[in-house]
Formats: C-alpha cells, sequence, structure tokens
C-alpha cells in the first residue's frame, strides 16, 4: 500500500513538472523562432590525415617494440625531409602563373560534407553553407565526398537539398555520394546528382515512386452532424480535403499530380544516371547495396570509412562542417529539458531502490 501511495505521489509530480516545463518550454521556443531567419553559425574544418595517424601513433606505440618505434621514427623523419623538399619545390613552380604543371603537381584536396536528412530535409541549410564554403576554394582536382543518410520526405525540400550538390558539378568537381545506411526516395534524388555513388554492401538505395497519405474525418463529423464547409477560388484549389467530403474528380486530379511528380522524379534520375533502366528502377522498390550495384543505381561496394581512408594514402582530406549558434532561449530550452530527465531520472532511482533493492 505505501508502495502505490509512493508511486502515486511519484507520478503527480512528474506531470506536474512535466506540464510546467512544457509551458516554459513553448514559449521559449516560440521566442527562438523570432530570431530563426537571422541566425548565423561558424564553418569548422578537420584535417582527417591527422585523425587517421593519431589512431595510427597509439596502436603503433601499443603494439611496436622500442627497436622498431626508434627505426621507425627515423623512417619517417627522412620522409619528413624528403616531403619539405618536395613542397618547396611545388611552391616554386606554382609562382610562376604560366605554369601550367604547377596546379597539376599540386596535391589533391578532397572535402567532406554530411548530410542527415528528416523528412522536412532540414539539414539542407547547413549543407548550403558547406557547400558555398568549399566552392570559395575547390577547384576541378579536388573532390566532394558526401556522407548521405535519408529515408526521403518532402519533394521540394529535396529538390532545394538536390540543387545544392549540382552547383558542385556545374563546376566541374568531382562529386561523390557515400551511403552508408539509406539514401531512398528524395535521398537517392540528391545522391543521383554526384559522378559517383558509393554504398555498403546492406545499404538500402531506390524507392524511386511518390505517396501521400491523407486520412479523411467526413464521415465521423457527419455521424454527430457537424457540417464543414471548404471555399475556394479555382477549381483545383483544394483537391481533397481530410474533413470535407471528397469527390471523384478531385481524387482524380489528385492522382494527376501525383503521376507527374513521379514523371519528374524519373526524368530526374534519368538526366543524371544515363545508365540506369529508368522503367525497371522507378516502381517505388528499394534495393540493398549489392542488388542496387546490378541495378547500376550505384556504382561501387564501399563504405564511407574505407574510402576516406584510401583517398587519405594520396590526398588532404578535410571535414567541413557548419553548426549554427544556438539562441538564449533554445539553450535555456536545452538546459530546462536536461534538468527534468535529470530529475526524473534521481526521482526514479530512489523508488527503485527503495522497493526494488
Amino acid at each position: 500500500m505505501e508502495f502505490l501511495f509512493e508511486y502515486g505521489l511519484f507520478l503527480v509530480k512528474t506531470i506536474t513538472l512535466v506540464a510546467a516545463v512544457g509551458v516554459v518550454v513553448a514559449l521559449i521556443t516560440s521566442l527562438g523562432m523570432k530570431n530563426q531567419e537571422g541566425k548565423k553559425g561558424t564553418i569548422s574544418v578537420t584535417r582527417l590525415n591527422e585523425r587517421f595517424e593519431a589512431m595510427r601513433g597509439v596502436l603503433r606505440e601499443a603494439v611496436l617494440s622500442e627497436a622498431d618505434l626508434s627505426a621507425l621514427e627515423k623512417e619517417h623523419k627522412k620522409e619528413a625531409k624528403q616531403k619539405q623538399k618536395n613542397e618547396k619545390a611545388a611552391s616554386k613552380k606554382a609562382k610562376n602563373k604560366n605554369d601550367a604543371t604547377a596546379v597539376e603537381e599540386r596535391k589533391k584536396r578532397v572535402f567532406v560534407l554530411d548530410f542527415d536528412g528528416d523528412i522536412k530535409a532540414s539539414a539542407a541549410e547547413e549543407l548550403r553553407e558547406t557547400v558555398t564554403a568549399v566552392l570559395t576554394i575547390a577547384e576541378p582536382n579536388d573532390e566532394v565526398v558526401v556522407k548521405l543518410e535519408s529515408g526521403g520526405g518532402m519533394v521540394h525540400s529535396y529538390g532545394l537539398a538536390s540543387s545544392q550538390l549540382a552547383r558542385i558539378t556545374q563546376k566541374e568537381i568531382p562529386l561523390t555520394v557515400c551511403v552508408d545506411k539509406v539514401a531512398a526516395s528524395g535521398g537517392y534524388m540528391m545522391a543521383c546528382v554526384a559522378d559517383k555513388i558509393l554504398a555498403a554492401p546492406f545499404a538500402i538505395l531506390g524507392s524511386i515512386g511518390v505517396v501521400a497519405q491523407i486520412p479523411n474525418f467526413h464521415k465521423v463529423l457527419k455521424k454527430y452532424d457537424v457540417d464543414y464547409e471548404t471555399l475556394t477560388a479555382g477549381k483545383y484549389k483544394r483537391t481533397l480535403t481530410m474533413l470535407g467530403e471528397n469527390t471523384e474528380e478531385g481524387r482524380q486530379k489528385f492522382m494527376e499530380d501525383l503521376e507527374d511528380t513521379h514523371v519528374l522524379f524519373k526524368e530526374f534520375v534519368s538526366a543524371h544516371r544515363e545508365q540506369v533502366d529508368i522503367d525497371a528502377v522507378a516502381t517505388g522498390e528499394i534495393w540493398f547495396g549489392r542488388r542496387a550495384l546490378e541495378q547500376q543505381l550505384i556504382d561501387e561496394i564501399s563504405t564511407s570509412d574505407e574510402y576516406l581512408y584510401a583517398l587519405a594514402q594520396e590526398a588532404d582530406v578535410f571535414e567541413v562542417d557548419f553548426e549554427q549558434k544556438k539562441s538564449l532561449p533554445e539553450k535555456l530550452g536545452m538546459s530546462a529539458a536536461a534538468a527534468v530527465e535529470g530529475s526524473l531520472t534521481r526521482v526514479w532511482g530512489k523508488l527503485q531502490q527503495r522497493y526494488f533493492g
């Protein structure tokens, strides 16, 4: 009985606390949204070659003997001197603008971008910033690699995200998309823009189709004698509705729009991947990595880690990120959420310790 009382008290405290914090977070969020459009952020760049070298160094120290480490260090010093000598020679050639070979001899640079998409392709804003930053310095003998993960979403949102990637290829800079988990529907729309698509063996690709789902509550409203009217100017301003009575004409028009969107999707994929039999793959189906390779939806089987590590052996690899600055209301909201989570965890922990040992 005492347990039920304690548990009931805990439940009441929890509901009260969550409700109070919910109101605060809602107010904070509404304040933060006012400044959403003017938010700024910063570009950060990480040289992956150094990260790989640090990993290698840690393992070498743990595995190799002191004699082997000493010999290896001498070899590295010798290589570093030769590298420095080569770089000086290349720099001297680069000063002569008429020397076309100077640019060719410069070490290749690889710029790595991330895109983790939701249904609204919200990450397109960060993608826009990183693409813009890279295009200020990248040249045709460099490469851009995009690690892409998305199950798709809104057509117009993913259309814009695809256009951001197209800016890279329009500058004749090689673009590679790596898919470790999923690039389906709008995600594949983005991927097909690339010059080369790589995917892990069991990554999900394809889903070249269009879907729309609309619940209709007209019968429920009719049952309770509730009238709902939709007033429009324009014959097809509203084809299907959630609350009104849908007509066969409206349903047919909606389907025509859906089919037209599918046609545009197929034309987009065909324009970027001519080798694909679009009628065979544009059925809405998905394919795992190896099957996608058979359908020519991708070019190679490889994880992003494998590909980037291989590039780092011959090129300078830079990971480019854009981080938006959080406004004060957003920071307060995150702090409030963390405080609630901590409080609930502590209360529940005490109950468990008291009654369950």
